[in-house]
């Protein structure tokens, strides 16, 4: 007959020692049990994702809160602000590590907990606008200088025993950057505030990262730069055989109003110079790439390709496509499809804090949420960006 051991419980009659080996087998026991649950829990989820096919994954907005960060000092803060105005918690939080800082009270607001930037900034990200394939910088100034030395220095051959004669200067640009304010105002009734199984900060994120999206896509495209960005199609455009600096170059198609054929699209790729073709996409809407991924070569083969992996870009001529919707349809001397390096090309530059100010009192019974962020956006590198413009010439 087996002997099995019996523990005894933890009692009166047991000495410190065993109450406390008792304590740690139970402890564990239950973390081995917990740890069991959490593995099933993620490979549950992993084998679910692995079978999703490619083309229907979408990037998701990340969690704004755990349930850890919930109890986290400036979660409550922020939350009791946002809901009923209390700011007694955001005054005693510091900008260190996950705080929150009073310093902008003057200026109308608070800044938004960390957790809540990190959503609305991957949210931006992944819309599709030139965001993001542009060049990204933090600043802290009204404005951001941009120094293009688009010029060489000139050079000649020395000998031991000739003397060496002076060459030409650099030339270096300057091209500044200016930072606007982008706004958003979204509201919700004080009813819905005070109800504590409505995710505040969810809510109030996804709102304004969805009207900050739609605003910059616009502006990186189309933006006059007066009180807002300006877009790569507000610029001066000259056809590429006469480009200077300070223009940006287009390819006629040859076909007014048209696309034409295959040649057009190898024109406008080999009109970019070869130091920013390694780097070079494409950008258009919707509605001019399904006119384009109909074209075909001389042998009959597609110019475009699909994504061959998850999250993988479709391909035209080798280069990655950004489907930006602000891009122009075609129509006689637009210019609907941009090729270039946008990284060298097209600088956005924002201030990395988001502001959020509660107003209870301009909308009753609604409380309105004043949410700014300083963004600005500019071509940095007139040479890195090309257009086809549908036309003749």
């Amino acid at each position: 007959m087996d002997k099995t051991e019996v523990i005894p419980r933890a009692g009166k009659d047991l000495s410190p020692a065993e109450d406390l080996r008792i304590a740690i087998g139970d402890f564990v026991a239950e973390f081995k049990t917990f740890s069991t649950g959490v593995h099933a829990t993620l490979q549950k989820q992993e084998d679910r994702m692995n079978k999703l096919d490619r083309k229907s994954m979408m990037a998701q907005r990340p969690a704004l809160a755990t349930a850890a960060a919930e109890d986290a000092p400036h979660h409550k803060a922020f939350a009791a602000y946002l809901r009923s105005g209390d700011d007694d918690g955001l005054r005693g939080l510091t900008l260190e590590g996950k705080g929150m800082s009073t310093a902008v009270a003057a200026d109308g607001g608070y800044l938004v907990d960390p957790q809540t930037a990190d959503t609305i900034r991957s949210t931006l990200s992944a819309t599709a606008s030139i965001r993001a394939i542009a060049n990204i910088v933090n600043v802290d100034a009204t404005s951001f200088d941009v120094l293009i030395d688009h010029t060489e220095m000139g050079a000649g051959w020395a000998t031991e025993s000739d003397p060496t004669s002076e060459t030409d200067a650099p030339q270096i640009d300057r091209i500044t950057i200016p930072l606007h304010e982008l706004s958003a105002l979204p509201k919700a009734s004080q009813r819905l505030l005070d109800d504590s199984a409505f995710d505040i900060e969810g809510w109030l994120a996804q709102r304004i990262a969805d009207k900050f999206a739609r605003s910059e896509a616009a502006a990186f495209v189309n933006g006059d730069g007066i009180d807002k960005p300006r877009g790569i199609l507000a610029y001066p455009s000259v056809d590429n055989e006469l480009w200077q600096w300070g223009n940006l170059g287009y390819v006629p198609t040859g076909v007014d109003g048209s696309l034409g054929d295959a040649d057009a699209i190898i024109d406008l790729v080999y009109a970019l110079g070869a130091e920013y073709r390694a780097g070079a996409a494409f950008v258009m809407n919707s509605r001019t790439a399904g006119m384009v991924r109909k074209l075909k070569d001389a042998d009959g083969r597609f110019l475009w390709s699909d994504g061959l992996a998850s999250g993988e870009p479709a391909r035209l001529m080798g280069y990655p496509v950004l489907i930006a919707e602000d891009m122009p349809d075609a129509g006689t001397g637009a210019t609907p499809i941009a090729f270039g390096d946008f990284n060298a090309g097209y600088t956005v530059a924002e201030r990395p804090d988001l502001r959020v100010l509660r107003d209870p009192f301009s909308a009753k019974p609604h409380v309105l949420f004043y949410a700014t962020k300083r963004v600005g956006g500019g071509v940095s590198d007139f040479a890195a960006i090309k257009l086809l413009k549908f036309g003749t010439s």
